[in-house]
């Protein structure tokens, strides 16, 4: 199978290398500097490899008629357009939060909404542009992203074939080759029975880029099990606390939450190890000189004795003969004394 890999920043993400693990503050600054620089703290206490914000504007993500989503119905009364308005991410902090992530040593991007914040964005240099999933049908904001010549992370919330088909083939006309595809379910919170992990590898193999997952649902097990198939980059929101006024508080992660995740993911990585059967590893060698099972006499059997099946046992330790080599035991002669529980060895035979 072919090796898929991006380069995003200074790092090489896709197969064989560390998940790309972004914390998604998105609108979870609550237009408050101070609380945006705070989940940059947390992002990078927790070790995440990069923070992500969003950069829109009422005026041009939404239609003043948009009517209200059913799940934002206990955390607010205000009508869409009003509710993006307030939590719209203020511009001029951009570059701030950037400089303070950098001081912090972890990567700052954003994902652009509108074309404005593309050229925001390419002006300082972010690592990558990420597309949300509602944006994979605006292909002019994707071919104009692309062409800046920066890695496109893709999300495919709600997406068909076709509609992925579509982006990835915007970005590639522009001369963009480098996309990471990113599974998801659009809703918020996200049930784990709608997240289909599977379809990772189905668009790994369909697109020919390397894939992950968005991640809307509640608690970090779902992350985990991304990473143990295959998963190159998780996203995941979160907060300073899910009783945060704002529509994205109460779905996302806390920051204990978000260490414990990174934890996990880097233990998961660890586990999938190289997929080679070779014997002990060298922190084993004790276990299996010791717990493995080998031939033991099962009697006191006198020199010159003929070995019969009844005189041995299997049993641990595991130095002596290998249990498999029995029926070649069987019969030889005993050439000093035995004593009942020796571990046998060809020695004494």
């Amino acid at each position: 199978m072919e090796v898929l890999k991006v380069k995003i920043g200074d790092r090489s993400v896709g197969d064989g290398e560390p998940c790309l693990i972004v914390a998604e503050a998105g609108a979870n600054h609550n237009r408050d500097l101070s609380m945006g620089k705070e989940l940059i703290d947390v992002a990078a206490e927790a070790g995440a490899d990069a923070v992500k914000f969003q950069t829109y504007s009422a005026e041009t993500l939404y239609s003043k008629k948009t009517p209200k989503f059913t799940y934002l119905e206990k955390t607010t009364t205000k009508d869409t357009w009003q509710l993006i308005k307030d939590i719209e991410l203020p511009r001029e902090w951009q570059a701030e939060l950037q400089a303070w992530a950098h001081k912090r040593g972890i990567a700052f991007f954003s994902s652009p909404f509108d074309y404005r914040a593309v050229d925001e964005l390419d002006a300082l240099g972010v690592p990558a542009f990420k597309i949300a999933s509602f944006e994979i049908v605006d292909l002019p904001l994707i071919d104009y992203a692309a062409a800046k010549g920066r890695p496109m992370i893709l999300s495919t919330g709600l997406a068909t074939y076709e509609d992925i088909h579509d982006a990835v083939a915007t970005c590639r006309g522009a001369g963009n080759q480098n996309i990471v595809l990113l599974q998801c379910a659009s809703l918020y919170p996200a049930p784990a029975r709608r997240i289909n992990l599977r379809a990772m590898e189905t668009m790994r193999r369909a697109f020919g880029v390397p894939v992950g997952l968005s991640d809307h649902t509640t608690g970090i097990h779902v992350a985990g099990a991304a990473v143990a198939m295959g998963a190159c980059a998780v996203e995941k929101h979160f907060t300073l606390s899910r009783g945060l006024p704002g529509p994205d508080h109460p779905f996302a992660i806390e920051p204990g939450e978000l260490k414990e995740m990174v934890r996990q993911i880097r233990d998961i990585e660890a586990a999938l190890g190289d997929g080679q059967k070779v014997g002990p590893a060298p922190e084993e060698a004790e276990m299996h000189q010791k717990a493995r099972r080998s031939l033991i006499a099962a009697r006191i059997i006198p020199k010159g004795t003929r070995i019969e099946r009844d005189m041995i046992a299997i049993k641990r330790p595991g130095f002596g003969i290998r249990p498999k080599l029995i029926d070649l035991v069987v019969g030889r002669v005993a050439r000093t004394d035995i004593e009942e529980d020796t571990v046998l060895t060809w020695d004494l035979l």
